[in-house]
């Protein structure tokens, strides 16, 4: 069962990277000024996708489908700790 809970984590991780890379893509289209203030400034990004909801919505929906993998995945990992 580890070996599920790790492909679903796996899987919820790379939808996630998928998605914030294509949010950062979509703030660098607007200007490299919006781009740069997207990944250094902190809460830029939610300003900016509140701001530009028509256009990041895609992109922020489908990021939402990693919660069941990882949630999933996190689940079906075992709680034992070996040291």
């Amino acid at each position: 069962m580890e070996a599920i809970g790790m492909i679903l984590l796996f899987i919820g991780m790379a939808i996630a990277f998928i998605y914030s890379i294509k949010l950062i893509i979509l703030a660098f289209q607007e200007s490299i000024l919006w781009g740069l203030l997207y990944l250094f400034l902190p809460f830029a990004n939610l300003y900016f996708i509140i701001t530009r909801w028509a256009k990041c919505r895609g992109p922020v929906l489908k990021s939402l489908l990693c919660i069941p993998f990882i949630l999933l995945g996190v689940m079906l990992m075992p709680l034992t700790l070996d040291y």
